[in-house]
């Protein structure tokens, strides 16, 4: 009991310094990915792009009309419809938004990026709690196991990949989530023999929370089906076999029940065709599978996976050489959780539409685990437990000073200042922000925008800022068509003038000096997808 509850106290305590560490990067988060403006929006909105408004492009709009996209007011608050409508029409399932939805309802009537990041953290929370719990599995038998445990959950959850995940305003940490719920149950599972009822139930249930929240999740989710199928086979287990895969079934149909959309999306929508495409083109595959390396480098190891390799390589070399067993510890649970993730990772790599993070995000905590367990494997039966505890240690603290070192010599090889830092966070335009808050708000402002590369939500919390704007779509920048659009608009304090890529950007700028009689241009800030200037 005593154990118990001093076991209950340190995971309360890493709760707390996770949280703590996840509020501290939400108040540095200053700017929102397209695709986090979508989430939000729609929740709420009654079309899936603000673009698609038949008044949005070549008119003038105050502030309000975008702050309309972006928040729900008093007559939205119990229209939930388009949480479901928006996600028929797009390609993800719904649970998340209806749980965002759920969040933003505590904020009516203004923007806050607070009430998705508080569902994070608090999902979060759970997926803490469960990898503490298949970490202790899987250091049962090592000295001061379940301290060690705690450590390496916490450090879980304080890598880039882990902050990325509370602070990007998408599904990812749901998804997360709920593969490392599974994965636990289905450890559970390889201890019970009989009355699993229960534990089918909640193995049952997360797959259908999984299946409602991403289509990736249904990948680790298939992996780590069949191989329990085939050890019940090979066991001959086939009353245990029968009830797991009932349970599967029964979840796919309430799954499809619930949202029969789905089966569009992955077979026959563009994003499921595209990952069908991906997945049967072998040459992306070496390609795709070094840059996720590149990624997981950068945000689960923090810039140490390559130091990691080679001190695993050196010691399996030296245990070669004196010819010391590579490791000495039989886990029934570890192939269970790496062969899924392994698995995962190589279909991923290959078929994600983008080499980005998040589609890997529901998967870093367990590589990390894995990649710490191994190399405690390995040094176990060569060091004292103080040397090990020394040398995770130092691990540990190597990773915590190796984004600002990197930082600093990335700095100096391109003179350019860069600064690593999980990717959702975006500090670099705090700036930008607080100007178009501040000083900026009040001038007109231009977007020339060419439809070869429109990502305007991008750009959408800019102009949440700004008393008037103006999207230009494809249009002739001429010094007429300047001046037609600046008709009655008062110029005299500047303008600001937003240019989208694969445009003429001197030319544009000069024509715009031209026709308003305007001297200086002044380079503000490179966005996600153009470049913003202040012209006066």
């Amino acid at each position: 009991m005593k154990n118990n509850k001093k076991e209950i106290i340190i995971i309360a305590i890493i709760l707390l310094v996770q949280t703590i560490v996840f509020v501290v990067a939400g108040f540095k988060k200053s700017y929102l990915h397209m695709d986090e403006a979508l989430s939000i929006a729609l929740t709420h909105y009654d079309k899936l792009y603000i673009q698609d408004n038949e008044d949005f492009f070549n008119t003038w709009h105050n502030s309000e009309y975008y702050k309309d996209y972006m928040t729900i007011d008093e007559e939205e608050k119990n229209d939930f419809k388009p949480v479901y409508e928006n996600q028929k029409n797009d390609v993800h399932p719904p649970l998340y938004y209806l749980l965002l939805r759920i969040a933003e309802n505590f904020n009516i009537g203004s923007f806050s990026k607070w009430p998705a990041i508080i569902l994070n953290i608090i999902i979060y929370l759970f997926t803490t709690v469960f990898m503490y719990l298949i970490i202790k599995k899987l250091l049962t038998g090592f000295s001061h196991y379940k301290e060690k445990s705690a450590i390496l959950a916490l450090i879980s959850g304080l890598i880039m990949s882990s902050i990325n995940n509370v602070i990007y305003i998408r599904m990812y940490a749901l998804a997360n989530m709920c593969i490392v719920i599974t994965t636990y149950l289905h450890l559970r599972l390889l201890d019970k023999c009989e009355k699993n009822n229960m534990l089918l139930f909640a193995i049952g249930l997360i797959a259908l929370i999984g299946s409602l929240t991403h289509y990736y999740y249904l990948i680790y989710l298939a992996i780590l089906a069949i191989m329990f199928v085939v050890k019940y086979i090979k066991d001959k287990n086939y009353k245990a076999l029968g009830k797991y895969i009932c349970t599967m079934i029964l979840a796919g149909i309430v799954s499809v029940a619930i949202f029969p959309y789905s089966i569009q999306h992955i077979f026959f929508g563009y994003r499921g065709q595209g990952v069908i495409d991906n997945l049967i083109d072998i040459p992306k595959f070496i390609v795709g599978i070094g840059q996720y390396l590149l990624v997981i480098n950068e945000y689960t190891f923090n810039m140490t996976l390559l130091l990691l390799i080679i001190f695993i390589l050196g010691i399996i070399i030296y245990k070669q050489s004196k010819r010391i067993k590579l490791i000495d510890v039989n886990n029934k649970y570890v192939k269970y959780i790496a062969i899924p993730t392994f698995a995962y990772f190589i279909l991923i790599a290959i078929s994600a539409p983008w080499k980005d993070l998040r589609y890997m995000m529901p998967v870093c905590n367990l590589i990390f685990i894995l990649v710490l367990y191994f190399l405690i494997l390995l040094l176990k039966n060569i060091t004292k437990e103080k040397t090990l505890n020394k040398i995770i240690l130092l691990i540990f603290m190597l990773m915590a000073i190796m984004p600002t070192v990197s930082s600093y010599f990335i700095s100096l090889a391109t003179g350019k200042a860069t600064k690593i830092e999980p990717q959702a966070m975006y500090s670099d335009k705090k700036d930008i922000v607080e100007m178009t808050k501040n000083e900026l708000s009040a001038l007109p402002t231009l977007y020339i925008m060419d439809s070869g590369n429109e990502r305007f939500l991008d750009d959408i919390l800019l102009f949440m800022n700004i008393d008037e704007s103006y999207i230009a779509l494809d249009i002739e920048c001429s010094e007429e068509k300047i001046k037609e659009i600046f008709l009655d608009k008062d110029t005299s304090n500047g303008v600001i003038v937003f240019i989208n890529d694969i445009q003429d950007n001197e030319a544009i700028l000069n024509t715009i000096k031209e026709a308003l009689n305007l001297e200086n241009v002044t380079h503000l800030e490179r966005l996600n997808s153009g470049k913003v200037y202040l012209v006066k």
